[in-house]
């Protein structure tokens, strides 16, 4: 599993001024990503504006990450959606396709049972071969979905980990107590993912990573490696950039962030997103100075 540790970066998806996938722009972060050395790609994640693309974008997004890849760096397939079978339907298409795994949120607004969110997530796994990675994010979707609900899908052969993005740290020796021993901890919370990975978990989908990809990989190299004092000193170092970016909701400061510092030609968003507002580029602009030497 060690494709599922480390610094894993939640990618955006660059537009062009009229809102159109951005190729150039997806070339140049995916190599960014490659010359870094991060452990693996999220394409079309939520991060990646999976929302409010179609479904033939959202499979060109990922099968043109695969090919400018080319297999130099793992690729984690988004495919979540709050319909069961939207989400089988994405799943699908990226069987035999070389991504190693899909991250699948658990179903915004529905807002449903613990036994709902296990057989959404159980229709999806029996329906692929493709390894799936939960993820909890509560704070966008509206449910959570409980460690003894972790614990039952913990048992299908191709649920392989989870990506914990509540921000509760307890959560990791709650999950962990109750799973097998190779299944997947990952954070979704880059203000503490060091922690999380202390407390033994295994890396972060990252949102930082985005526009400080080296930073995160050293962080995440020396957590695992027990270097926890160093890990710490960079991690501070990175604090206010992980709080700056959710200064409004995500993605809207870090594709902000990438364009400022070249990576994407725009940092254009699809309503309802908006651009970043002039009162909160100061903020994010600061952490940057601080953030990346």
């Amino acid at each position: 599993m060690q494709m599922f540790t480390g610094s894993i970066v939640a990618l955006v998806t660059p537009m062009d001024d009229k809102g159109c996938i951005d190729h150039t722009s997806l070339k140049r972060l995916v190599n960014y990503h490659v010359v870094s050395g991060t452990s693996a790609i999220v394409s079309v994640g939520t991060t990646g504006e999976s929302a409010t693309l179609s479904h033939n974008e959202h499979t060109d997004v990922v099968m043109r990450t695969l090919d400018i890849a080319e297999e130099r760096i793992p690729i984690i397939a988004g495919t979540g959606a709050n319909a069961t079978s939207e989400a089988i339907n994405l799943t699908k298409r990226f069987e035999n396709s070389g991504v190693i795994a899909c991250l699948s949120v658990t179903p915004y607004y529905n807002r449903p049972t613990q036994e709902g969110l296990y057989n959404h997530f159980k229709a999806i796994a029996e329906n692929t071969q493709l390894n799936q990675i939960i993820y909890n994010v509560p704070s966008r979707t509206g449910c959570d979905i409980l460690p003894e609900t972790v614990a039952r899908l913990a048992n299908l052969k191709n649920i392989i980990g989870i990506k914990e993005a509540t921000g509760n740290l307890s959560r990791v020796s709650q999950i962990k107590e109750v799973v097998h021993k190779d299944f997947v901890l990952i954070s979704g919370d880059d203000a503490t993912a060091l922690d999380f990975m202390q407390l033994g978990g295994h890396g972060v989908i990252s949102v930082t990573a985005n526009i400080a990809a080296r930073e995160m990989v050293e962080i995440c190299r020396l957590a695992i490696a027990g270097n926890l004092t160093e890990a710490r000193l960079l991690n501070r170092r990175l604090m206010s950039l992980h709080q700056a970016l959710f200064c409004e909701p995500n993605p809207i400061p870090v594709k902000w962030a990438a364009r400022q510092l070249g990576l994407i030609n725009n940092d254009t968003l699809r309503l309802p997103m908006t651009p970043l507002t002039d009162t909160m580029k100061p903020i994010v602009q600061q952490a940057l100075k601080k953030a990346i030497k």
